[in-house]
């Protein structure tokens, strides 16, 4: 689902840390944890995979970078015909980059001069690792997930991202059945650039949306 806030930014200037998850060894192995070793475990004792095969697909998820999600958005800004198909379906748009979104649904959801977009799992940590890579720290932090709900304008102020009063700001909240990515807008200055230099000027955090695409030069 999406919720619209029309919240201000507290406009002090001031950077605050999010807090960092703690060590997974830290904590007591959860029910979900125990289900997933358990299940590896199966799958190999019957022949279905191998341990190899197992660790491959892990290394492989883990390699995963925003330079996937990164081409996406780089090739929707020069051509609009994949951009419109990228906004009505982002894993069908990617097929055709060959990039592997995977299976769970995933929506483009685009910044312009009126609105801002930023995404937010509040439950947990779902996010689009097929095209971003790893979650970081902060966006599994409680801060984070609870605070961009009540208050979107000073969690981006606090990532160095300004959004004028005029602007709105929506939060997307992912979920395990479908998962967001922002198109942020491409910056000034980009008009003669090629795809390749494009992709450089997105970043992970931009297509999380709590901040803009680089400008050149940067």
């Amino acid at each position: 689902m999406s919720t619209e806030t029309h919240g201000h930014g507290h406009g002090d200037g001031h950077r605050h840390e999010h807090p960092s998850q703690p060590d997974l060894e830290d904590q007591p192995v959860g029910y979900y944890q125990v289900m997933t070793e358990a299940l590896g475990e199966v799958l190999i004792d019957k022949g279905v995979i191998t341990a190899d095969e197992l660790r491959q697909q892990v290394e492989w998820q883990d390699s995963r970078a925003p330079v996937f999600g990164a081409k996406l958005i780089a090739r929707a800004w020069v051509d609009p015909d994949f951009k419109e198909r990228l906004l009505e379906d982002v894993n069908g748009a990617a097929a055709e980059l060959d990039i592997d979104a995977g299976d769970i649904p995933i929506r483009a959801v685009e910044n312009t001069g009126q609105v801002h977009n930023v995404i937010v799992c509040t439950l947990c940590s779902c996010y689009p690792r097929s095209l971003i890579g790893l979650p970081p720290d902060w966006y599994k932090s409680r801060a984070y997930r609870s605070r961009t709900v009540r208050e979107p304008r000073a969690v981006l102020a606090e990532f160095g991202t300004e959004i004028g009063d005029d602007m709105e700001v929506r939060v997307h909240d992912s979920t395990a059945d479908l998962r967001y990515l922002v198109m942020p807008m491409r910056p000034a200055g980009s008009e003669d650039m090629g795809e390749d230099e494009l992709a450089d000027l997105v970043g992970r955090d931009s297509m999380i949306g709590v901040a803009l695409a680089r400008s050149p030069g940067e």
